[in-house]
């Protein structure tokens, strides 16, 4: 069965609530976002207003759709202006969930760590592999923050030692950090859904042995670890940053991302008391926070 694509050029105030109007008054049967480097975004974060920079909306239509109504019902809209950009392609039927799949492929961080789609081939089979599938939350390595706590992991020396993920998500800072070398990790979230998704993530890698799994309730007294990596957002860092703080063991290192370039000296002046900060490291506009206590 063919298909009608309408794409349309949208900014990053107005792109969700576009897709919305897509949606519920045009008929789209579905609608993705993709950034402006023609890279489906699959990693809003949690709880967090979408931060784009140029997004194209695709929305995908039935062949007899009117796409002269459609675009008539969305200048009616007052969304876009007037004589917006957009592009309307007629598609031929393809497998569409091997279609999604075929946008992910195995990522490299550092030297030796690879995150990999479970029905991808592994590129290095002696590297540091961690199988990971978009699904349940927050977590698969495209997502700028995602990369950079990754590359920090990596760039360590964990043999033997313990690692607090503070916000856990799909666990793949964890499970990263176990492959890499540590003995323990403790995976700390408020979402029970992502502790599921941890949990379910290390066994396919084969490390839930060396992972424990906590709600903030829950969590042991007096935890403290060696290395604690905290990929969450501005508010909770600065919020929590005592909390954080009081993770990290003396001489312990801790990395934290999920912060905007705009944000980042702030969020780091709440840890300069108690931590030696690195330079910060910023990749298309987020950051990562870095330092030793």
């Amino acid at each position: 069965m063919p298909w009608i694509q309408i794409k349309l050029n949208a900014t990053n105030e107005n792109a969700e609530q576009i897709g919305d109007m897509l949606m519920e008054e045009t008929g789209a049967l579905s609608v993705t976002f993709l950034d402006a480097h023609d890279t489906p975004v699959f990693e809003p974060l949690p709880g967090e207003t979408r931060l784009w920079g140029d997004t194209d909306i695709v929305a995908l239509y039935d062949a007899e759709a009117d796409t002269k109504l459609i675009l008539a019902q969305i200048t009616a809209s007052n969304m876009l202006a007037e004589g917006f950009a957009h592009k309307v392609e007629q598609l031929e039927d393809k497998d569409w969930e091997r279609e999604w799949m075929e946008n992910f492929h195995p990522m490299k961080f550092g030297e030796r760590l690879w995150i990999c789609p479970s029905w991808r081939d592994v590129p290095e089979p002696d590297a540091v592999n961690v199988m990971l599938d978009p699904g349940l939350a927050f977590g698969t390595g495209t997502h700028p923050t995602t990369a950079l706590c990754l590359e920090w992991l990596e760039s360590l020396d964990l043999a033997g030692k313990t690692v607090i993920d503070f916000g856990c998500g799909s666990g793949i800072l964890a499970i990263a950090a176990i492959k890499l070398g540590a003995a323990k990790v403790i995976g700390i979230d408020i979402d029970p859904q992502a502790l599921t998704a941890s949990k379910d993530n290390a066994e396919r890698n084969g490390v839930a042995d060396q992972l424990e799994l906590f709600l903030p309730q829950n969590q042991p007294e007096g935890l403290i670890a060696d290395v604690v990596v905290a990929n969450i957002l501005a508010g909770p860092l600065r919020d929590l940053s005592d909390i954080i703080k009081g993770l990290v063991k003396d001489g312990g290192q801790l990395a934290m991302s999920g912060v905007l370039d705009t944000q980042a000296e702030d969020v780091a002046n709440y840890y300069r008391d108690e931590m030696t900060i690195d330079p910060i490291v910023e990749l298309n506009e987020w950051c990562r926070i870095s330092g030793k206590k």
